[in-house]
């Protein structure tokens, strides 16, 4: 290309259709394309939901149906890094009770701003619990698992502390699945899961969407009658649930709410989230 542009200079010394030539051959050189790499994430900068907008999509006002009295469906709401320093006293203003904040990702990551949002919250009164992003085609399930709660996932009975969640949904990084077959995905969730329970005592909440659930497990239904259902679908209503659950625990129903965008809704009163936090 460099000596296309020498003769080009040299051409348009001499003539005006020099660099009209030129011109034609410079536009005749394809520009070059953005690599695939430009278009992904940085690893630890997965957040809850990150996926369900453009896998799942989105109902235009993505607000729960009022038809649900909001005595039976308690606000919370889930943050990350994303979030930096959280205003927990407009929220709680606001109604929200509970939260959950991410605490790790794989078995290298820590959210920076753990200790603001996760005793932020608690220090303001909501009841309050730490979620791990999944990572399945970088370690073990049991090693991850071991990471949270190493590193903020535990759980202790004073009543404002919630079970730990599992956060397994579209790999922002690559395959949606991280490459597992589905029989391998449901044995490296069933690692996880069975790590954490022996370390904490609790069986962990499971945050997903039935469309990933269906995909990636083949909508395997042997963990509906242990561990809680947290259910992302941004729309007026939960839709159909995972097979093995025939209802759910947590609703993420929109990214685009008030002070922090992902909004939840806990299915119950506040005496029920509290029977939750302790067991």
């Amino acid at each position: 290309m460099d000596s296309v542009r020498s003769q080009i200079s040299r051409r348009s010394r001499w003539s005006g259709t020099g660099v009209l030539t030129g011109i034609l051959l410079l536009l005749s050189i394809p520009p070059a394309m953005p690599s695939a790499a430009d278009s992904v994430p940085k690893r630890g900068s997965a957040y809850m939901g990150m996926g369900v907008l453009a896998h799942d999509g989105a109902d235009a006002t993505a607000v729960p149906a009022e038809s649900v009295p909001r005595v039976t469906q308690t606000e919370g709401v889930d943050v990350s890094s994303h979030q930096l320093n959280v205003s927990w006293s407009t929220l709680w203003n606001s109604g929200v009770k509970w939260a959950y904040t991410k605490a790790t990702e794989g078995t290298s990551y820590t959210n920076p701003y753990f200790t603001q949002q996760y005793n932020g919250s608690y220090d303001k009164g909501m009841i309050r619990g730490a979620y791990h992003f999944a990572t399945p085609d970088g370690s073990g399930g049991a090693a991850q698992a071991d990471y949270f709660v190493d590193h903020g996932g535990g759980w202790s009975k004073d009543g404002k502390t919630l079970p730990g969640v599992l956060d397994i949904e579209w790999n922002p990084y690559g395959d949606s699945c991280y490459g597992k077959s589905k029989s391998a995905m449901v044995s490296w969730i069933r690692d996880f899961l069975n790590r954490y329970k022996t370390r904490t005592g609790r069986d962990a909440v499971i945050y997903t969407a039935t469309s990933w659930w269906t995909e990636c497990t083949g909508n395997y239904a042997g963990f509906g009658a242990t561990n809680p259902l947290w259910i992302a679908r941004y729309a007026s209503a939960v839709g159909t649930l995972p097979s093995g659950w025939s209802t759910y625990t947590m609703w993420q129903y929109t990214s685009s709410g008030p002070t922090v965008g992902d909004h939840d809704r806990f299915n119950g009163a506040t005496d029920r989230l509290k029977a939750l936090a302790t067991g």
